[in-house]
């Protein structure tokens, strides 16, 4: 059964990234803080094991078919993250649960509340 739900969440998150370009762990990590009960950390390197690559490269496919994705600067990005990505990853691991839930929810809320009001 938690097959079925992890693919079925995993889809619907897919579908919801391939749409609005959001990163999947702003949908992944809450769902299995309260749906699968894990901890923040546990989590988040859950999810970070999920999104590595190729998950996404069937909605890039369609964006760069259609001309909508600039490699070069993805590229970088892609670097950067790659090594952003260890030192976040280490540093996560000093942090409480508590507080890491509670950055991760304000992150979310300051991303929220600019988008809602931006025009």
């Amino acid at each position: 059964m938690t097959i079925a739900i992890s693919l079925i969440l995993g889809f619907l998150v897919g579908i919801l990234s391939g749409l609005v370009g959001i990163g999947g762990g702003v949908m992944i990590i809450p769902a299995l803080v309260y749906g699968f009960h894990m901890t923040q950390k546990r989590a988040q390197g859950t999810s970070l094991a999920a999104l590595l690559a190729p998950i996404g490269f069937l909605a890039f496919w369609e964006y760069y078919k259609a001309g909508n994705a600039d490699l070069k600067m993805a590229l970088w990005i892609a670097l950067g993250f790659f090594f952003g990505g260890y030192f976040g990853g280490k540093w996560a691991q000093q942090i409480s649960q508590a507080s890491l839930r509670k950055g991760f929810a304000v992150f979310l809320l300051i991303v929220a509340v600019k988008m809602f009001f931006q025009k």
